[in-house]
């Protein structure tokens, strides 16, 4: 395998990638030109070097409010940012230790079209995925919740979100189970992401943010039920869901409110209820116009991480997931998405897993309110995690 420093480039043999969020007219047929990786340890402005990196391979993303036309050296490019590194740069660096370590921080993979797609090889091994461990107990999660609740009647907190991880040996090439996830129903930004002994598979529904024609769009996802007729009811009526949706959409407002033209941000399908696998998920649309000037950087340092992964407000509820949760995020709850000359859509994380040479792994959660119940949070997380550990498995 190769090895790439952390802010080494090289060119690449023609390794065709289906990426998150790609032009549909382009998955299946890009081939790597060049990669960036960074890790928090090797310090330095993760947002500024992606946009430095990117400049310097065709991709000039110095002014989102005027769209570049699209030239010919490169398609576009895959953007990876973890939970961590979004979290450094909202000024909450954590020192949680990661449960998958080679994973890097920041990844930024530059394409251009190639003319066939390479089939692959057949596994040598056969897949065998081992059993779930947890990074915490039932009681654990729960306790945490507890904790959540006290610090919000401390008044330290409005809204925390809490996630879990799990990990399990596997055996054989991940890389088919990970692309299972892709086609899981919902996928908005199903796809995979592959790296020097690492893989990013996502399913996930939610926008962190997109880039087109000058508007930004976000759409936060809170509040879940099953997807039943029951379900649906009950989370169009539920007074706590609302209300911990609502403090999101607040939170997301602010945030492309730093980086909009004064007094375009506008909120469409506040609370929309949309499916995804065997849930429904309330959903809302957040819009502005992009400021002049608002360079890719910027843009990362308003968004990430993602408020509804993180609460209210956004600092604060930082510094209580670093204390409460056992192990880092990895690749759930970060930025996983496209850039190109024109446009810029980003998923966020959820819904995700990650193999390195030894386990996959797995995060789900919610946020915590007031109202919260410890056990219920503790089976919704359950219910998101079920459909991506059962097509990991190949069930």
């Amino acid at each position: 395998m190769r090895k790439i420093g952390p802010y080494g480039v090289e060119t690449l043999p023609q390794v065709l990638v289906d990426v998150p969020a790609a032009p549909p007219g382009c998955r299946g047929s890009l081939v790597e030109r060049a990669r960036l990786h960074w890790r928090r340890a090797d310090g330095g402005d993760p947002a500024a070097l992606a946009e430095e990196f990117l400049a310097a391979h065709g991709l000039a993303l110095h002014d989102l409010a005027r769209p570049a036309p699209h030239g010919t050296r490169v398609c576009g490019a895959a953007l990876y940012l973890s939970a961590a590194a979004g979290a450094q740069l909202a000024g909450a660096p954590s020192t949680t230790p990661e449960p998958a370590p080679t994973l890097p921080d920041l990844a930024v993979v530059v394409y251009h079209h190639g003319s066939t797609r390479s089939a692959p090889a057949p596994a040598a091994t056969p897949w065998w995925l081992g059993p779930w461990t947890e990074s915490w107990t039932p009681g654990q999660h729960a306790a945490a919740v507890d904790a959540v609740r006290a610090a919000i009647g401390r008044g330290d907190v409005y809204q925390t979100n809490l996630v879990g991880h799990a990990a399990a040996r596997y055996t054989g090439d991940p890389l088919p189970a990970l692309r299972r996830l892709g086609a899981l129903p919902g996928a908005r930004y199903g796809g995979v992401l592959t790296g020097d002994d690492w893989a990013i598979g996502c399913a996930s529904p939610e926008t962190l943010i997109e880039v087109r024609d000058g508007t930004l769009t976000t759409r936060p996802i809170k509040g879940t039920r099953p997807a039943t007729a029951a379900g649906r009811a009950e989370l169009l009526d539920s007074a706590k869901e609302r209300a911990e949706h609502i403090m999101i959409v607040d939170l997301e407002r602010n945030d492309l409110a730093r980086i909009a033209r004064t007094g375009t941000v506008t909120v469409d399908d506040l609370f929309a209820v949309r499916r995804w696998c065997d849930l429904w998920q309330a959903e809302s649309t957040v819009r502005a116009a992009a400021a002049d000037g608002l360079g890719l950087a910027d843009l990362l340092r308003a968004t990430c991480p993602g408020g509804s992964v993180t609460g209210a407000p956004k600092l604060a509820a930082l510094r209580h997931i670093a204390a409460l949760e056992p192990v880092g995020r990895g690749a759930s709850m970060g930025a996983l998405g496209w850039v190109a000359p024109d446009h810029v859509d980003l998923g966020l994380t959820i819904r995700t897993a990650a193999a390195d040479g030894e386990k996959l792994h797995t995060w789900a959660g919610g946020g915590i309110t007031w109202d919260s119940d410890p056990h219920a949070e503790v089976a919704e997380a359950a219910a998101k995690t079920t459909p991506i550990r059962a097509a990991l498995a190949g069930r």
